[in-house]
């Protein structure tokens, strides 16, 4: 058996950080008007024996840098307002390495270089 739960994305720098069970998938992305807030609608399996994973989102608005990592997954529109929310899932990085933004020098653009941790 499967579900759907709701979760509430804070915007900012912040990531916000979901106990989901491993195989999940996110289904929707909304603005709720009356909660003045973004939603992930996300379905993962009922089976207490699936193990639990942490995951990461953010939410940014348009125009807003984010690393070349970050999966994209939907945009939430504010139907009153002129904002658009943008949410990414951070993408996991391979125990060992350390990943080290690099802003390009025209400010806009953000990508990861990964580097190996206690190596010479």
């Amino acid at each position: 058996m499967k579900t759907i739960h709701k979760f509430r994305l804070e915007c900012g720098k912040e990531a916000n950080t979901l106990k989901l069970r491993e195989g999940y998938r996110v289904v929707r992305c909304e603005y709720v008007v009356p909660q003045k807030g973004v939603f992930l609608w996300v379905e993962q399996p009922l089976n207490v024996t699936i193990p639990v994973v942490e995951r990461q989102f953010v939410v940014v608005y348009s125009g807003d840098p984010v690393p070349v990592s970050y999966q994209y997954l939907d945009t939430a529109l504010d139907p009153f307002g002129p904002e658009a929310y943008h949410v990414f899932e951070v993408a996991e990085v391979p125990a060992g390495e350390v990943v080290a933004p690099n802003r390009q020098t025209n400010g806009i653009l953000f990508h990861s270089a990964r580097q190996q941790v206690g190596t010479a």
